[in-house]
Order: C-alpha cells, then sequence, then structure tokens
C-alpha cells in the first residue's frame, strides 16, 4: 500500500521533531509554516517545504496542524478549505478547546473532509524521541486511518468521537500544573524548614510521590533552568480551556482555578519560561524564600 501523503502544518518547537519523524518514517511530507523559513529547515530530513497553503494542502491524503491556539487553527482551516480534497483526512494536534475541535469538525465534514482531534503530551524530547502520548477523538473508522501515521510520533490511543482528546489533553494539564505546583511547593517547604531540598528530593524518588514531573522538573527546579520544553504561555492557555471545559460540564474544579492564578501572575513577565517556572509565582508570594543559590536560566 502506498504511503499517504501528508501536510503538515506549523513548524514550530514541538512541529518540527514531530515532522521530521514523519519524513524519516518515509512518508511524503510537505511543510508549511507562516514563517517560510521554518519549515525550510526540514529539507534536511527529506520534507518537501512549501511557503504556499493553498498547494501544501492540494491533494494531500492527510493534513496535521500542530498550531499555538484554536483560533490560529480556525484560521488555517479557513483558508485551506477551497484547496482540500473531498475525502481526506485533518487531524489537529494542537490543544484548543473541546468546542473547537466539535467546530472544526463541522466545517470539514462539510467540504467532505473527516477529522480528528489528536493532541498530545510529552513535551520536545518526546516529539523528539517519538514517544509522545497521542489522545485522539474520532470515529473509529477516521482513527484507524490516522493510527499508522500517528504511531510514526508516539503511542496514539482512541479515547472516544471528536473533541474527546481535547477532553484527554486537558486532564492531562491539569494533573500536569498541578503536580509541578506541589513540587514546586514541597521544594520550597524543604529549603524554609532547614532540610536539603536536593535530598528532599531524591529521598522521595521510589516512593508514592514519585512522578516524571518530580524526577524531571523538580531537577529542573533545583538547577532553576527555566529555558522552555513546556511554555508558561502555553500551560496557562490549557489551564483556562480547562476551566471553561469545567464550566460547560457544570463542575467546579477548586485546584485547577488556583494553578491557572499561579500561572497568571507571571505569564507577562516569563511567558516563553518553561512550565516549571510555576516556582517562580510561589516565590513572588513568598518574598525573602528562594530555593537555591544558583543563577535564573530564562529565554
Amino acid at each position: 500500500m502506498t504511503p499517504p501523503t501528508i501536510a503538515f502544518l506549523g513548524i514550530g518547537l514541538m512541529g518540527k521533531p514531530m515532522a521530521s519523524r514523519l519524513a524519516r518514517a518515509g512518508f511524503s511530507v510537505r511543510a508549511w509554516n507562516r514563517t517560510a523559513a521554518r519549515a525550510e529547515a526540514l529539507r534536511a530530513v527529506g520534507a518537501a517545504p512549501q511557503p504556499e497553503l493553498a498547494i501544501a494542502v492540494a491533494g494531500v491524503d492527510i493534513v496535521i496542524s500542530m498550531l499555538e491556539s484554536g483560533a490560529a487553527v480556525a484560521a488555517v482551516i479557513d483558508a485551506a478549505l477551497p484547496s482540500l480534497t473531498a475525502g481526506a483526512l485533518w487531524i489537529d494536534m494542537s490543544s484548543t478547546q473541546q468546542g473547537e475541535a466539535l467546530d472544526f469538525d463541522q466545517r470539514l465534514q462539510a467540504r467532505g473532509v473527516s477529522f480528528v482531534d489528536a493532541p498530545v503530551s510529552g513535551g520536545v524530547v518526546g516529539a523528539e524521541a517519538g514517544s509522545l502520548a497521542i489522545m485522539a477523538g474520532a470515529s473509529v473508522h477516521d482513527f484507524a486511518r490516522a493510527e499508522p501515521v500517528l504511531q510514526a510520533m508516539g503511542n496514539p490511543t482512541l479515547v472516544g468521537p471528536v473533541g474527546s482528546g481535547q477532553v484527554a489533553k486537558l486532564c492531562n494539564q491539569l494533573i500536569v500544573g498541578g503536580t509541578l505546583d506541589i513540587v514546586a511547593e514541597a521544594l520550597l517547604l524543604a529549603q524554609a524548614a532547614g532540610a536539603d531540598p536536593a535530598a528532599v528530593r531524591a529521598a522521595l524518588r521510589g516512593g508514592f510521590a514519585e512522578s516524571r514531573i518530580l524526577e524531571v522538573h523538580g531537577q529542573r527546579m533545583l538547577d532553576r533552568n527555566f529555558m522552555p520544553g513546556g511554555q508558561v504561555k502555553s500551560q496557562l492557555k490549557d489551564l483556562r480551556n480547562v476551566l471553561v471545559a469545567a464550566a460547560d460540564a457544570g463542575v467546579v474544579l477548586p485546584v485547577a482555578a488556583l494553578v491557572t492564578e499561579h500561572y497568571s501572575a507571571i505569564a507577562d513577565d516569563y511567558p516563553a519560561a518553561d512550565q516549571c517556572a510555576t516556582l517562580l509565582a510561589l516565590e513572588k508570594v513568598n518574598p525573602g524564600h528562594r530555593l537555591g543559590d544558583a543563577p535564573d536560566q530564562l529565554p
């Protein structure tokens, strides 16, 4: 069977390694980005940079979008619609609201194009390794079409109909954001109370408090390494979407609201900093307390 041709839209922090994985896996990939130079960088791995969106999506079997917001996805869908081929499949791997995903599905279905919402977790490291957790909302048929392509980038799971992928991603971001906050509090408490925070982290490893967040971001906090993997602005966007989803579902999420406040407090000063910069928000409300003595590494 001939591999599907793919248009990959959005060659950013995550999109670049994801599109590279597809090209290296043998798929025919057209790469498009608003800033054309970013797409041009993928020529070295076998992708075909395409500066024109209409040409990038014309005649392809699958379109993959990895963009910064639902508004950006909507704008690109609107611009691409006249050039799409009926029977194509659009996989949006951006993080958006559930309602936005349902709207994208309706717009594309009217053109005879199927839709899968498939946001991801795992950050740049996971994108580079091809180990992303991919949460897909789709029909069983459309997921079967998408799965071989998604497997080149990570581990896809069908979590329900269209829109469910975004719900799963919001659940993921709620757990990530809350855990980052708690790890920051634990390490700052350890130091303020006279313990060695690095030793406390080491002691907690392997017990019930162990997590990827404690492993990776706990060390980043100790090192005060806030260079971006995930970003404050992205985490804040996702947390705000969590609160929208909660309101739509009729539930109150007090921890999510508090964590959102913490990220809001540093969003203007450190929008591109890694999400573990929630430590900086915690130190803001604890004047005179600072974790460690290393200089801050900030973008």
